[in-house]
């Protein structure tokens, strides 16, 4: 025997596999199949843990997750858990437990004296203290009442262990493994469908564990289930939410019942299911009733005590009385005695029942119409038996187990969630909820009326006052009195009343009491508790771990990165990073990692005085093409794009419909019908969303096709006086100024590579803007820096980036903020006269027109000696209290005459010459400034338009210029037992989009030119080497596996005409493929689609979200093998996200 508790036999435990643990640093012993609670039982310990606001001592009260009671830390370390029921922890070696909420031991605990100051801290006392003196609030309450918050101690240390998701589909989900539940699995399953049953338990069966008869049926309906191939088992998980559209969420303790999980195991898993039907087998909950002293160690449900005798082979105690209102609990006498306990006697409120009579012919005593009013001791050993009616002399008796039954309440927690409506039965004394045809409650979920003698609505022994403590929550406290004072002070609604109690509130979430305490708040309002219903039921209908919740999703996961195409060049030249919403971009090339002004400075200098280079890669890049892309644009942008010639840029300004500066940016025309948009890289998103939703919603008319490219193309742009000098080394464009002004774009051969040349300036400079396929990127930088040597070029970051661009009076995201209208930024000249625009008519509301608007203005610091920092406010002298405006962005000049910045503020225009105070509490930090125009360098634009001739330069010889390959998956070591195999490939890809009227002849052309059929959507079709994906509504991909990147893209704009747009995307995907018997499991872990044979199958082609990322997905065979297609700068991250989903089934990488 493992403890003075045990039976000498049965039960389910395994008692050839005996197990020892700790509890507050005592080795005690159990066996496998225990839970901490039993095996908590068998050996003697009564008292578990405190209540949360008296520190009253209590023992064990439940068998299952609603236990209140006996919470307990778990593990230690990094890894210590608070606030478990020790109900729920399946019991493995070397388990460690303490028990909470005490100081300084179980036995003693100070804490106790809150019992005593009871009468000062009612319901809601926290509303009513702490009010004076209000000075004490931060240094004495505050500090006073977050110490006693709460009841165990959370880890402080990073969780060491790792978490995951699932998505799974299907057509009926079973919540619960009882008799009922396994009977709707039986006969879905046999029909073929697809079933996922969950268990919250380790062991499947729920009330059929406790029932010999039942029990006997259950192996053999279990071994049926398991051998069915569409339905899936899923013990020791939880439903916790059920949400709009059919959504299931639930946790899977993979490694709970170990020390710590396995290597590569997960911990625990959440799963995402959206399943057609629902079937809740959930069962029914006991109820307690509401008495002093109910919440003794030694109190305790009449079905936890049938479940710890039935079960685990545990008597909860050596003599054991009831207390009950209904027929069922004399299955738990009966249960007990056929075990060995010695039976006290039953009391019945009720004033006969036909169990109560069968009770007394076993010679059982059975008190009808009579109540327990008092019990005594810690842990219980006395309790008082009075009538329920008469006023006669009490009566006392011995017993060290009291076994309470006040009915049972269908488990209606998910139902609830799912707003089914829930319906009063009297004959059951209960609420039940009603089904609908996707969801169907079965057994006693749906309702627990029964044969025999109805239960009686019993809610609370009626005892004189003075009588102790009677609870409705055992978790928080919470008393019958304060219930009836909640409804006195005016909080009678049953949700009000949950709040100023917080019944209901703790990690049970009142599952034993809560319907209780609306029986108590109906009596107490004088109406029925139909009337006064049931809180609403909320997510999650059990406690959850917030890594569950996270899953993969955290450290370098937490948020995808987008690594630049020059990312490990730019790491290798000592280059510091910093994150720019999803990006990685270079703030400075610093080997010291010295991010001060003066590397900054040395980049700056290098563009203003010879030559820089600069990645600017991560600017959003569109494609928009169609016979009406200039009329689009021209509604887009606020001026005008259709007048735009063939070869020429034009610096564009978008509005948002109500007039505020949405995004600014260049657009290049270069054919008629083709245009090229540049955005900024925080708003290349927003704007592509822009584009796409005008164009399918206010103007789907046009005949515009959009295409993100922003992967695809590598940016550099390359400033500073000599920056014609090193492109005319690396290109056969005539960059004279008569042939290439200032504005100009061509499609021309860049360093061997056929790229897009732009004359744009963003420094202030002589600058021109190169774009290459991403996949040629690193090649053709090399060999800029290697044409710019001779020059003294110097690669340059994002600070040196933002520097050149304050000086010369370049807006940007800090100007940009959602607040700022064309004029406020001095552009106002831009916007167009004649013709509408997205924003127009907001844009001349008075609110945005009025005079005092904040207005972009340049600041100079007076004394070169300080600084001056972006947020600084700006004040008419440095005792003025008004903030007449704020800076934006500030830095040191490249001449060394100090700060300067850009501003905006009020009256702007007005106070160019005035000397203001710049402010910066924050840090610390003021100095005065003079007010200035925005543009310090170059006003006139004289140096960007510059015109003197290129002269004579000797050409770079170039080697042949090979796409770089940039290796997506991370390099480690394959297992040598592998489900899944993950490899990479590079297609040569290009999107067609159907223009209008063109599908007849788009398909003409395909099949004459390439035997290509159009596939069906969501489909793909195949020729040869060739093969085409269908990847939206009059959208395809073109993949050719023997290709040179680049060439499918120029076959396909010769052979299809005016009927399809076509865009060179070579670069602009990663391409993974996942195959192996794990690698559909590998992708619902990642996936939200339903990846079944039946429904995903070979051919098929979806786009969809993983991890963050948007993912194109291709199933190439039933192997089954996938194709997966991610942005190119996401593509290293998903590959990384990818490997370690995959870890647990064994990885093989080619």
């Amino acid at each position: 025997m493992s403890g003075p508790h045990r039976l000498a036999e049965g039960g389910q435990i395994d008692r050839g596999k005996p197990l020892s643990f700790r509890f507050d640093g005592k080795i005690l012993h159990g066996y496998r199949g225990d839970t901490l609670a039993s095996a908590l039982m068998a050996n003697g310990v009564r008292i578990v843990g405190r209540s949360f606001k008296y520190h009253r001592p209590r023992g064990i009260f439940t068998a299952g997750p609603e236990e209140p009671s006996a919470l307990v830390e778990l593990r230690r370390g990094a890894r210590r858990e608070p606030n478990i029921p020790a109900t729920t922890i399946e019991l493995f070696e070397g388990l460690e437990a303490v028990s909470q909420n005490r100081w300084p031991s179980l036995g003693f605990d100070l804490g106790a004296v809150n019992g005593w100051l009871s009468p000062f801290l009612p319901a809601g006392f926290y509303y009513k203290t702490f009010m004076w003196p209000a000075a004490w609030w931060e240094k004495v309450y505050e500090p006073l009442i977050r110490r006693a918050a709460g009841l165990g101690r959370a880890a402080r240390e990073p969780d060491p262990d790792s978490y995951d998701t699932m998505h799974a589909h299907c057509d009926l989900l079973v919540v619960g493994s009882g008799p009922a539940g396994l009977d709707s699995a039986l006969a879905a399953g046999r029909a073929g469908k697809r079933v996922i049953v969950l268990e919250q338990d380790f062991a499947f069966g729920g009330s059929a564990l406790l029932d010999p008869a039942a029990r006997e049926g259950l192996t053999d309906k279990l071994a049926e289930l398991v051998a069915l191939p569409e339905v899936m088992l899923l013990n020791r998980t939880g439903a916790y939410g059920l949400y709009d559209g059919l959504v299931v969420g639930a946790v899977e303790r993979v490694a709970d019942h170990r020390i710590t999980p396995g290597q590569r195991e997960v911990r625990q898993r959440q799963w995402i299911i959206r399943p057609g039907r629902i079937v809740l087998a959930t069962g029914a909950q006991e109820r307690l009733i509401v008495f002093p002293g109910n919440d003794r160690p030694g109190v305790m449900l009449a079905s936890a005590a049938t479940a710890y005798v039935a079960r685990f082979g545990v008597a909860p105690g050596r003599r054991a009385a009831f207390f009950v209102n209904n027929d069922r609990a004399y299955d738990a006498v009966r249960q007990l005695a056929e075990a060995g306990v010695e039976i006290a006697g039953v009391i019945d409120v009720r004033p006969d029942s036909a169990a109560g009579r069968e009770a007394e012919r076993a010679g059982i005593p059975v008190w009808f119409g009579s109540q327990v009013s008092a019990t005594e001791g810690a842990p219980l050993h006395v309790l008082t038996i009075t009538p329920v009616a008469a006023r006669l002399r009490p009566q006392m008796l011995l017993a060290d187990l009291l076994c309470v039954s006040g009915g049972h309440d269908p488990r209606l927690q998910l139902a609830g969630q799912a707003r089914l409506p829930f319906d009063w039965d009297d004959k059951a004394v209960a609420f039940c909820a009603k089904g609908n045809e996707r969801i169907e409650l079965v057994g006693d979920a749906a309702g627990t009326a029964g044969e025999g003698t109805p239960p009686h609505p019993f809610w609370e022994a009626k005892v004189s006052r003075g009588s102790g403590k009677a609870f409705v929550d055992l978790q928080h406290d919470v008393t019958a009195d304060d219930l009836r004072l909640a409804v006195r002070e005016g909080y009678a609604h049953v949700e009000h009343a949950k709040r100023y109690t917080t019944l209901g509130m703790a990690t049970d979430q009142g599952k034993t009491g809560g319907l209780v305490g609306s029986a108590i708040l109906a009596e107490a309002k004088g109406e029925s508790i139909a009337e006064t219903g049931l809180p609403t039921f909320r997510p999650y209908a059990s406690p959850v771990s917030f890594g569950a919740l996270a899953g993969a999703e955290t450290g370098e996961h937490f948020r995808p990165k987008r690594r630049l195409a020059l990312h490990d060049w730019h790491s290798r030249q000592g280059a510091v990073f910093v994150k720019l919403g999803l990006w990685l971009r270079p703030l400075v090339y610093s080997p010291s990692r010295d991010t001060s002004w003066a590397p900054v400075l040395a980049e700056a200098r290098a563009v203003r005085e010879a030559v820089g280079v600069t990645d600017a890669s991560s600017l959003g890049k569109i494609d928009v093409q169609g016979r009406d892309a200039g009329v689009f644009l021209d509604r887009i942008y606020a001026n005008g794009f259709s007048s735009l010639p063939v070869g020429r840029a034009r610096y564009g300004l978008m509005l948002r419909e109500d007039g505020i500066v949405f995004d600014d940016g260049t657009t290049s025309r270069l054919t008629e019908d083709h245009y090229f948009v540049t955005t900024t890289t925080a708003n290349a998103g927003p704007v592509l969303e822009h584009l796409e939703f005008h164009h399918q919603v206010v103007w789907p008319d046009l005949d515009v096709q959009i295409t993100n490219v922003a992967d695809q193309w590598a940016t550099f742009a390359v400033a500073g006086p000599k920056a014609r000098a090193v492109l005319a080394r690396i290109t056969g464009q005539d960059l004279d100024d008569a042939a290439f002004p200032f504005m100009a774009v061509a499609e021309t051969m860049i360093a061997g590579v056929s790229g897009r040349l732009f004359r744009i300036s963003f420094s202030g400079e002589l600058a021109y803007e190169v774009c290459v396929p991403s996949g040629h990127a690193e090649p053709v930088w090399e060999a800029i820096l290697a044409a710019g040597k001779p020059f003294g070029i110097k690669p340059y970051g994002l600070d040196a980036l933002n520097l050149l661009r304050i000086e010369k009076g370049h807006v940007a995201g800090s100007e940009l903020n959602g607040q700022t209208t064309a004029d406020d930024l001095g552009l106002g000249r831009m916007l167009k006269k004649k013709g509408d625009y997205v924003g127009r008519v907001l844009a001349g509301r008075p609110g945005l027109t009025e005079a005092g608007r904040l207005v972009l203005v340049g600041v100079k610091v007076d004394d070169p000696a300080q600084k001056l920092r972006a947020g600084a406010h700006l004040t008419a002298s440095a005792e003025a209290k008004e903030s007449l405006g704020f800076v934006t962005a500030a830095c040191p000049t490249t001449q060394g005459e100090g700060f300067i910045g850009l501003a905006l503020l009020r009256g702007g225009k007005e106070r160019i010459g005035q000397r203001l105070h710049a402010a910066d509490p924050v840090r610390g930090e003021a100095c005065d400034v003079t007010i200035v125009s925005p543009h310090f360098v170059d006003p006139d634009n004289l140096r960007v338009k510059d015109a003197s001739p290129v002269g004579a330069v000797e050409p770079l010889v170039l080697p042949r210029s090979v796409p770089g390959h940039h290796a997506l998956i991370p390099d480690r070591p394959s297992d040598r037992l592998a489900e899944v195999q993950l490899a990479e490939r590079s297609p040569d890809i290009a999107e067609i989009k159907l223009r209008r009227d063109g599908e007849a002849g788009l398909r003409r052309a395909l099949q004459a030119e390439f035997g290509l059929d159009l596939p069906e959507p969501g489909r793909s079709a195949v020729s040869g080497a060739l093969k085409v994906l269908s990847s939206g509504p009059g959208d395809w991909l073109v993949l050719d596996k023997q290709g040179r990147p680049g060439s499918l893209a120029v076959s396909l704009k010769h052979a299809l005409g005016e009927n399809a747009s076509v865009v060179d995307l070579a670069s602009a995907f990663g391409v993974l493929r996942l195959s192996g018997a794990k690698a559909r499991t590998t992708l619902m872990k990642l996936c939200r689609i339903d990846l079944h044979p039946r429904v995903f199958g070979p051919g098929h082609v979806a786009r969809t979200l993983m991890a963050q990322m948007p993912v194109l997905l291709h199933q190439v065979s039933d192997e089954p093998a996938y194709d997966l297609f991610i942005p190119s700068t996401l593509a290293q991250a998903f590959a990384e996200v990818l490997v370690e989903s995959a870890a647990e089934y064994g990885l093989k990488l080619d």
